[in-house]
């Protein structure tokens, strides 16, 4: 009898669960901000065999519903706590044929600016063995002003940067850094890869770091982050310059490095990657998540059963070594390459066809859906402001990135 009442209990509450949720989903899509589309995953868990859209390659992105981008994806009711209630996408910058956003973006909150490099070796980077790429930055009060003067789309004007010849095909970067932006490079030709720092105002007064491990050159750096709460700096190490064509055969492993710049201490924390790419800590500084971008290979061609993945680690709170790898997700489309956190734990990456975020646990959630690479995004006052090669988005959203800031 205790039993029966049990299970009637239990049923009851299941059914009440399922229908909770089926309220829920069906709630969000009437209130879907008008930039979202709801992606129900149930809807598409079985195509079957008469299927004929295949996505056979990982750079075609996923769009059942065929929504004309740029448009947000939400996978999981949660996105809404992501996005707000009228969250939209517009393009606030572009340069058809110029890969000009691409990566290395750092948000100044006192200045309001965005500061991004172009692409470093690839097609339309214009740039290569010969060629630097080049460091520009976009005025966040000037996007402001132009959105809220039209319901469309906007083309700020972008500044370069005249910078000396030690900056060489900046990649990443965060900040401030003491007042100054941070950058990596990942070098050309014999010109080292380095760690720089620059003031973010005229004439950009440019100090380098560090450009060696131990009288080695480093492969190609490309992105970096302070753990939270100091000033120690973590960056990764892969090969992509020689396998783009402007730098030599690598000489050293595919690693992630600490370097401390105040003993000047340098030293590899993980290794055993393909590619390591992207990397972001979480807000206490206790874990720390790295992409791996194996399946892209420059000249080498991409092959799809290498990872897509990004990896999470425990920061050894001793050695701030990298330890108790795990996989926390893989990208669907494209590489994960880029990579940063919000204030809520979720997690952004810059994949094949747009923004992609999953949540603490690693279910994917939403993504910021434009249709081609955007390598990385940066939070700013105004919302998420993604690079996508040849344009500038601004996704209007609620959450709040982490603070890069270092004092």
């Amino acid at each position: 009898m205790t039993w029966g009442n049990s299970s009637s209990t239990m049923m009851i509450s299941a059914l009440s669960a399922i229908v909770d949720i089926a309220f829920a989903a069906v709630s969000y899509a009437t209130v879907s901000p008008p930039g979202a589309v709801y992606i129900d995953p149930l809807l598409y868990n079985v195509m079957g065999a008469n299927y004929t859209e295949w996505r056979n390659l990982s750079t075609v992105g996923f769009n059942p519903t065929n929504t004309a981008p740029p448009f947000i994806q939400v996978f999981d009711p949660s996105f809404r706590d992501v996005i707000g209630s009228s969250a939209t996408i517009r393009s606030i910058a572009s340069n058809p044929g110029f890969a000009f956003a691409h990566e290395a973006p750092i948000y100044v909150p006192d200045l309001n600016l965005v500061f991004f490099a172009s692409n470093a070796g690839g097609v339309l980077g214009y740039s290569g063995w010969y060629n630097n790429s080049v460091v520009s930055v976009i005025n966040m009060t000037e996007v402001d002003m132009a959105l809220a003067s039209t319901t469309g789309n906007v083309n700020i004007q972008v500044q370069t940067l005249n910078l000396p010849d030690t900056v060489q095909m900046v990649n990443g970067g965060t900040g401030p850094y003491k007042g100054d932006l941070l950058f990596i490079t990942s070098g050309r030709a014999l010109l080292p890869p380095s760690i720089v720092r620059i003031n973010p105002s005229p004439p950009y007064d440019t100090t380098v770091l560090l450009d060696n491990f131990l009288g080695r050159q480093f492969n190609s750096l490309n992105d970096i982050k302070i753990l939270p709460g100091t000033d120690i700096i973590f960056f990764t190490d892969p090969t992509y310059g020689w396998m783009n064509g402007f730098r030599p055969e690598p000489m050293l492993p595919s690693q992630v490095y600490r370097f401390d710049p105040s003993t000047g201490q340098v030293r590899v924390v993980a290794d055993q990657f393909v590619h390591p790419n992207g990397i972001a800590f979480t807000a206490d500084g206790k874990g720390v998540f790295i992409t791996d971008t194996g399946v892209f290979g420059g000249f080498l061609g991409t092959n799809q059963t290498l990872p897509a993945t990004i990896y999470q680690f425990d920061v050894d709170p001793r050695t701030q070594s990298f330890t108790n790898r795990r996989v926390f997700a893989y990208s669907d489309s494209g590489i994960p390459d880029g990579i940063q956190l919000d204030t809520m734990g979720n997690v952004y990456s810059g994949c094949g066809e747009g923004v992609h975020v999953w949540n603490a646990e690693g279910a994917l959630i939403g993504k910021f859906y434009v249709n081609s690479t955007a390598a990385q995004m940066i939070f700013t006052k105004s919302g998420l402001v993604i690079l996508n090669e040849e344009a500038i988005y601004l996704a209007n959203i609620q959450a709040q990135g982490l603070d890069l800031t270092t004092s």
